[in-house]
């Protein structure tokens, strides 16, 4: 799985409250890609809820 953000990102927060182990925000969110394969649930998840589309995953 590759999971991106695209530069939709508002850095609400929403994905790192549903997912801290992989998304972090500051000025926009930013993917731990080494936490992704043993987290693809909660990636998942975290792409549902974001108010905006902004993560992309393959």
């Amino acid at each position: 799985m590759k999971v991106s953000v695209n530069d939709s990102c508002i850095a609400c927060g929403a994905c790192e409250s549903v997912c801290d182990a992989v998304f972090s925000v500051e000025d926009k969110a930013v993917v731990n890609d080494g936490a992704v394969a043993s987290n693809e649930d909660c990636v998942k998840e975290a792409a549902d809820c974001c108010p905006v589309n902004a993560i992309e995953i393959e």
